[in-house]
């Protein structure tokens, strides 16, 4: 099983996938407003000793793990869950318990009416496989908005990140399309992870054509270390040295966190908006029985200059500010500096115009 931010986008259990990731799509939303069950207490227990046993087998600290089942069976003992019988009650229940202990926010016990598909993540049906691509392609596999900004001032916002072997093709015609732009805003603030390796894909466009080193995931299941480089090769052109600002916000989360923190340390970007979600360990749903499953966190990362990560703490901006007023702030910040480094009258003065109308609409956010 590879690495996954929160990206629920193993294909392997579909309705499972559904309801960890991130993707905004009617079947999640289905999922979400979906029946509630009754449980009797042999199905509580069941699916209460299910979760226990999948952290203990795949949760990336053992020692915590065991903290966690010995929390839960001293609720058990004591009743506490006696009177949860209702399943919606029961997830949120046990998720709420168990992120106590270990205070993974990654960490979550998931409910679906729908009976769950009993294949193995690393083999899922061709079926499953092409519905989840129907779905994904629907939302244009969560790349929102691509624009040229007055001032020459590229901006791109998305919402996950696809696997590159779906959304690879979506991403590099994003990134060709702002190439000739002369600073880049990346919006995260909705953004709530997804697959390592189109964070590698997409950081390649930012840094030339030798590899820089980026990230680091311990796998606990097979005891590896996996590193994440940028590509030799991207399809197009890259971005070179042009100034790079990401917008974050309470919600930015897990793998686009990865990204937010990679580029912070590696000085490629100025970070603006709010203090990240705080979660770094990246894993897997894991089915308990037709209707519970549980995303178990197997791994960690490792910046490779920090030797640490942003579980716990999220990812602190260089410039903090309300995350809507983020893109007024770094519209402004690009457009300022793009003008005190120009030679041209002609292009001073568009950009004069332009920091003039986004100042008005600045003052104008602030006031809200």
């Amino acid at each position: 099983m590879k690495a996954m931010f929160l990206s629920g986008w193993a294909l392997g259990a579909m309705t499972t996938l559904l309801l960890c990731g991130p993707m905004r799509c009617q079947a999640q939303i289905g999922l979400q407003e979906q029946p509630d069950r009754t449980l009797d207490a042999a199905t509580r227990t069941g699916v209460i000793e299910g979760v226990l046993q999948k952290l203990k087998e795949g949760y990336v600290f053992p020692e915590v793990a065991g903290k966690m089942e010995a929390a839960i069976h001293a609720r058990m003992k004591k009743g506490e869950y006696d009177n949860v019988t209702r399943a919606k009650a029961l997830a949120s229940t046990l998720t709420a318990n168990l992120q106590e202990v270990c205070h993974d926010k990654h960490l979550r016990v998931f409910y679906s009416y729908q009976p769950l598909p009993e294949e193995k993540p690393d083999a899922p049906s061709a079926e499953a496989e092409k519905r989840f691509w129907q779905i994904a392609a629907a939302h244009n596999f969560e790349f929102e908005k691509v624009e040229r900004m007055n001032g020459n001032v590229g901006y791109l916002k998305f919402n996950a990140f696809v696997p590159p072997d779906m959304a690879g093709e979506t991403a590099a015609a994003a990134m060709n399309f702002l190439s000739n732009t002369n600073a880049l805003i990346i919006d995260l603030r909705e953004n709530h992870g997804g697959e390592p390796d189109m964070i590698a894909l997409l950081c390649s466009y930012l840094f030339g054509p030798e590899p820089v080193h980026l990230n680091d995931i311990y796998w606990r299941p097979d005891n590896s270390t996996r590193q994440f480089w940028t590509l030799a090769y991207v399809p197009g052109k890259r971005y070179g040295d042009k100034p790079v600002y990401v917008l974050t916000s309470k919600h930015t989360f897990s793998g686009a966190e990865e990204f937010t923190y990679d580029l912070k340390n590696l000085k490629r970007a100025t970070i603006i908006g709010e203090t990240t979600g705080g979660g770094a360990n990246p894993g897997g749903p894991q089915r308990i029985d037709a209707h519970f499953s549980v995303f178990v966190p197997m791994g960690r990362a490792i910046n490779p200059y920090t030797h640490t990560n942003w579980e716990g703490a999220g990812v602190k901006p260089d410039i903090e500010v309300p995350a809507d007023q983020a893109l007024n702030r770094a519209y402004l910040l690009a457009l300022k500096d793009l003008a005190a480094k120009s030679t041209d009258d002609g292009q001073k003065e568009e950009l004069q115009r332009a920091i003039e109308k986004a100042q008005k609409g600045s003052e104008a956010t602030a006031k809200k």
